[in-house]
This record gives C-alpha cells, sequence and structure tokens, in this order.
C-alpha cells in the first residue's frame, strides 16, 4: 500500500457510511463480504479534511486499473444514483467501487468479486474538477 493506509476524506467518509447503511443490498454475499472488508480496512483509515493526495481514489476518481485476467480498464466511481456501467461509471456499493475506494495509483489489492477472488493493480488515478456533493 503506497501511503501504509487508505486516505479518505472526512466529508466522503461520511458519505460514504450514510450511503453503505441506505443500501437495500444486504442479502447478497458478495457485497456483505466487500461492505466487512472495506469497514474493516476503514478502522485504521488516515481520516483527513485536507492535503488529499491527488493519486488517491475518491468520489469521482477515475481508475484505470489492471486485473489478473490480463485487462485493462477505467472507470469513475459514482455515487449509486449516477452509475452507468455503458459509461463506465460504477458505483461505489459495487464490489468494485467498495474494493478500490480510499487505495492509491500503484496500490495492489486482492478482493472478492462475483467470479471469485481477485487481483487489481491500480495504474492510474485521475481526479475530475467537480466533486461530490456532500
Amino acid at each position: 500500500m503506497k501511503y501504509g493506509e487508505l486516505i479518505i476524506d472526512k466529508k466522503e467518509y461520511d458519505l460514504l457510511i450514510r450511503i453503505i447503511s441506505g443500501s437495500h443490498n444486504s442479502g447478497d454475499k458478495v457485497f456483505k463480504e466487500s461492505v466487512a472488508k472495506l469497514s474493516a480496512e476503514l478502522k485504521s483509515a488516515k481520516i483527513v479534511s485536507k492535503n488529499i493526495p491527488e493519486d488517491i481514489i475518491r468520489f469521482n476518481s477515475i481508475v484505470t486499473i489492471w486485473t489478473s485476467f490480463n485487462v485493462e480498464k477505467q472507470y469513475q466511481i459514482v455515487t449509486p444514483e449516477k452509475s452507468n456501467i455503458l459509461q463506465n461509471k460504477i458505483s461505489i456499493l459495487s464490489p468494485m467501487g467498495l474494493a478500490l475506494f480510499g487505495y492509491a495509483q500503484d496500490d495492489e489489492i486482492v478482493w472478492q468479486f462475483p467470479s471469485g477472488l481477485s487481483t487489481i493493480k491500480i495504474v492510474k488515478v485521475s481526479q475530475i474538477e467537480s466533486k461530490v456533493e456532500i
């Protein structure tokens, strides 16, 4: 892990907790496992109000990943109501969104997905001008 811990903006952390708490996917096994793993990681995360490195994955970040299936993909991490897979906008509540949030460019993570356990390498992180409304 590039920074030794997840780094998350305080307002985005609060929003993430609200979104997870209000989600209706609680019956899905992979969702439950993803939320449990992220929740455990959040306990040791660094929650900050300013000076967040530009290569940290946040709401609206555009992330290029490489998967263990030798596939490179690009996604934007968004709130659930803005998700649109045809535009490569994935919900923070998707297994991939939960897996990536708070990590940084060059990090490598192992996460449980519907297709099984997979290793994800974060190749590039870009921030767009507009931030999530909190």
